[in-house]
Order: structure tokens, then C-alpha cells, then sequence
């Protein structure tokens, strides 16, 4: 499944905090890892208390210096620094994506500087909208993983739409290689939660909008429960349940519940940033959730 995992990094404790999710998927996998690390054109030395590299000889020294870490002891580890300055980070990090062709990028989704920047300016955005590389975002707030530390629950949202479900299989070879639970969930929205066009509809047909969700709930039911026997039957330890609301609150909430060591779900990457995040289910769970949130691209026919 993984084998080059890329790391961006900007001299900052909360971008460090992707290492732990990092190095446990590289041990598990038997995966590389590339920390990279990018010099900003007119970068303040200090930001937020904190170090802020602004040459390539220092960030070398960085990149050094957390390569030797204890929590990435034993692993292939390499590392990378773009030493002509750049004015958009973001970009850059797409382009050495390209260029070193890792099959996971894992970062924090609050960094320092540049790295703040990543997942909420354009780098989640155009690396799925790219349709390549699966971005798995951790929050700084979770803290490192601790070493040897048992994963229990992988949590997959799907909608029943298997063009949608490309995420599934990567939770399948995550919950096998940790040997865990993989917990399918399905949410249905009630009339409140919906929007565009169906909530239009349901404003001129309230009561048979009322209707259909019920009946999409039932359907909901049996299609998670077909799934659930289909990865049984596939050897991995599933359980299933469906929803009703707001699918991203429903999502964060049973990530809570279950706490879940890794959230797994497709999500579409339109052109431009803001499509990409606006009313996205994907962009709702990343700012609420607390579990590391693995973003599959989806590719649309």
C-alpha cells in the first residue's frame, strides 16, 4: 500500500506532530520516508515563539537533526531541502510531490509559516484535485502517537455510491496491517440538513421529502450491513451503523466515540480552492475533528 511516505516540515513542534502518524504507517508498511523542507522567500527568523528556518544550511541542519529521532529510529528516512527560495510554498510542495512521487503525504494541519498554509491554502487542493497522492492531515492537538501504541478502530464514512468509495480500500489495508476494526458509518440527512437543490425540493414537499429520507435510512441500514459481511468475509475484524444529520458532525462525533485512530474518507477535488472546500464534508471534518483524517482523492469519470 504505502511505500514513500513525504513529510513537509517547517522547523516548528506542530509540524513535527505529523511524525508519530508518519513513522507508525512507515513501520507498518515497511514504507520510506522524505522529509522535505522549503526555504520562503522573505521568511521571519521567529514566528509564534518559535524557529522559523530561513536558509538552506540550517534547514539541512533541521532536517538532520529530526531524522535521528528516536520515533523514526530503524526507519529509511531521507531528506530533502529546496534551496532556491520560493514565494508560494504550497505550490512548491505540489511540484516536489510530483517530482519524488510519494503515495502518502502526511502533515500537520496547523503548522508554522508555510506549513500553516498547506492544508488550508492550495496543497490539499491540488494534490487531489491531481487525482494522485491521498493527504493524511493530523492535528497538533492529538499530540505524537506514542511508540507501539495499539491502534483499535479505523473509521470509514461512505454514502452508498461505490464511485465514491475509493477510500475503502486503503482503510481495509490499514485496518489489516494494524489489525483493528474497521467501523463503516453512513449518514443520512434529515430535511434540516439539506441544501441546493434537494433542500429547495424539500421546502415545496416537506412531507414527501420526509419520506424518502426514511426510506433512504432503511436502505442505508442494509447496504452497511452488506458491506460489513463483505469485509468479514474478507478477513477483516467490521461492524457497521448509520446516522441521521449532519454528515460531517455525525462523522466527527463517532470518531469521538469510537475514538478512532484514523478517519478514511473520499473526497472530490474540483479546480480551485474554493470549490474545493466549500461545503465540502471533507473541509467540515478536518476543522472539527480531533483524529488524524486521511483525504483519498476521488476521480470523476
Amino acid at each position: 500500500m504505502f511505500k514513500h511516505i513525504l513529510v513537509p516540515l517547517d522547523g516548528s513542534r506542530m509540524a513535527e506532530s505529523a511524525l508519530g502518524m508518519a513513522a507508525s504507517l512507515a513501520r507498518r508498511f515497511g514504507a520510506a520516508l522524505t522529509l522535505i523542507h522549503l526555504v520562503e522567500k522573505d521568511a521571519p527568523s521567529e514566528i509564534h515563539q518559535e524557529r522559523h528556518l530561513v536558509s538552506a544550511a540550517e534547514a539541512s541542519a533541521y532536517l538532520a537533526e529530526v531524522s535521528s529521532l528516536s520515533i523514526l529510529g530503524g526507519l529509511a528516512v531521507s531528506t530533502h531541502v529546496h534551496e532556491a527560495q520560493v514565494s508560494d510554498v504550497a505550490d512548491s510542495v505540489t511540484q516536489h510531490a510530483a517530482e519524488l512521487a510519494p503515495d502518502l503525504i502526511v502533515m500537520s494541519s496547523h503548522g508554522k509559516g508555510g506549513a500553516r498554509r498547506l492544508l488550508f491554502g492550495t496543497i490539499a487542493q491540488q494534490i487531489i484535485s491531481r487525482g494522485n497522492t491521498p493527504v493524511l492531515v493530523v492535528r497538533p492537538s492529538a499530540g505524537v502517537r506514542e511508540e507501539g501504541a495499539r491502534w483499535r478502530t479505523v473509521l470509514a464514512p461512505i454514502d452508498g455510491n461505490p464511485a465514491h468509495e475509493k477510500g475503502l480500500p486503503v482503510a481495509m489495508d490499514i485496518a489489516r496491517a494494524f489489525e483493528c476494526r474497521l467501523h463503516l458509518l453512513m449518514v443520512v440527512p434529515t430535511v434540516g440538513n439539506l441544501g441546493g437543490f434537494q433542500g429547495a425540493l424539500s421546502l415545496l414537499l416537506p412531507n414527501t421529502t420526509r419520506v424518502k429520507l426514511e426510506m433512504d435510512s432503511a436502505s442505508a441500514r442494509v447496504y452497511v450491513a452488506e458491506r460489513e459481511k463483505e469485509l468479514t468475509a474478507a478477513g477483516v475484524h467490521a461492524g457497521c451503523e448509520t446516522s441521521r444529520g449532519d454528515p460531517a458532525r455525525a462523522i466527527v462525533k463517532a470518531a469521538r466515540r469510537l475514538s478512532a485512530d484514523l478517519v478514511v474518507m473520499g473526497t472530490h477535488g474540483r479546480a480551485g480552492t474554493d470549490a474545493f472546500w466549500a461545503g465540502s464534508v471533507a473541509a467540515h471534518v478536518v476543522n472539527r475533528a480531533v483524529a488524524p483524517l486521511l483525504l483519498v482523492p476521488l476521480k470523476e469519470s
